[in-house]
Formats: C-alpha cells, structure tokens, sequence
C-alpha cells in the first residue's frame, strides 16, 4: 500500500487562507496566497490567487521610499540581525573583564580559590564614596552599621583621649580626625533612617 504524502508542496494554497476572494482588484478567484501589505506590517497581509500573488511579489520592494541613508542603516542593523554591537574588548557601555567569563573547564588556568575570590569581590557592596575616608580613618569596612560605628569610636576616643595620653599632642590631633570622621558618618546614617539615628544614638 502506497503511503500518501501529507507534505505541504511549495505552490499549494495557504491551508489557514480566509475563504474569500483575491484582494486583486476585478479578481474573482479564491484567495490561498498571502503576502505582506508593507514592511513596517509584515504580519498584516493580502490574500491573492497564485497569479496575483506571483505578479505582487515579483513588483516587491522592500526599501522602497528609503533614502539611501536608512537604507544603508537597514542593512547594517540586519547584519547584527538587529541587535546593539559595541566595540570590541567592551560588553555593552562596560569595559571588558574576566570575570563576565564561564570558563567550567579551568581553560583559562584561574584557581577555584581565585575564581571564588573574584566572585566574592564582586558581589560585595560598594563603600559609598564620601564614607570611604571616615571608615579608613576608624579602620571599618562597608557595609557597617551604625552600632559598630558607635562602639569603634567609643573605643578609639579611649584609646587617643589626651586625658590618658598625658596630653600628647599626636593622640589630640588623632582624636579630631576621629570625630570628624564619626560626624559624617553619624551625619549618613542620620539622613538615612528617618530620625531612627537620634534615639539609638
């Protein structure tokens, strides 16, 4: 027994075509073609017999009423199948880095511990930029909250107070950059929880 072909030959009529008419004016024979009505809706479409629709496709002009600026970006943007492109060496407006790299295989010889180290650098918080010199000055790393500020400087203003340090000029001078230091970041931490600060202070 013959096993019948079910393929879709190239010229047989569209089976989802509507059951009307060719769009082709004076045409009264039924419509199984479809081809687009323009290139800005190509998923809008007219329904043609076959010889109308071979006639409209053969007058098909993609770029037509282009000037031949935006016919040259139209083409550059189909090359990238329009996708952004940037330079090389850089992934979007970032420069290019290591880290953007999976490499499962170590092909690129960077230790498990190295690879983890970077991950972890990373991912961890940024220190925002004006806080960065007060918590150098109070040996603190970001992020921190305020009760370790709080007890650093406690245990600081001990350690440099000119009481304990008979006076010493450099443990005075040190005790001001501590308290600058701990006046901007109480200043941060205030403007930062709603009036929370000056009860826990």
């Amino acid at each position: 027994m013959r096993r019948r072909n079910t393929r879709h030959r190239a010229f047989d009529p569209d089976p989802d075509a509507p059951r009307q008419c060719c769009d082709a004016p004076g045409c009264d024979e039924e419509a199984g073609y479809r081809a687009p009505r323009s290139r800005t809706t190509l998923n809008e479409y007219f329904w043609f017999c076959l010889d109308h629709v071979r006639e409209y496709n053969s007058r098909w002009d993609y770029y037509k009423g282009m000037s031949a600026i935006q016919i040259e970006a139209q083409l550059r943007s189909d090359v990238s199948w329009d996708r952004p492109s940037w330079k090389v060496g850089h992934i979007g407006r970032q420069p290019f880095s290591e880290e953007d790299i999976l490499d499962p295989l170590d092909v690129l010889n960077a230790s498990r511990a190295d690879r983890a180290r970077r991950h972890r650098k990373a991912r961890e918080p940024k220190t925002p930029e004006p806080l960065r010199e007060p918590l150098s000055t109070m040996g603190l790393k970001w992020p921190v909250s305020f009760d370790e500020i709080k007890a650093r400087y406690k245990s600081l203003a001990r350690k440099h107070h000119p009481d304990i340090n008979h006076g010493d000029r450099d443990a005075e001078e040190k005790l001001k950059v501590i308290n600058v230091a701990y006046s901007t970041l109480r200043a941060h931490f205030a403007s930062n929880s709603d009036g929370g600060l000056e009860k826990s202070a």
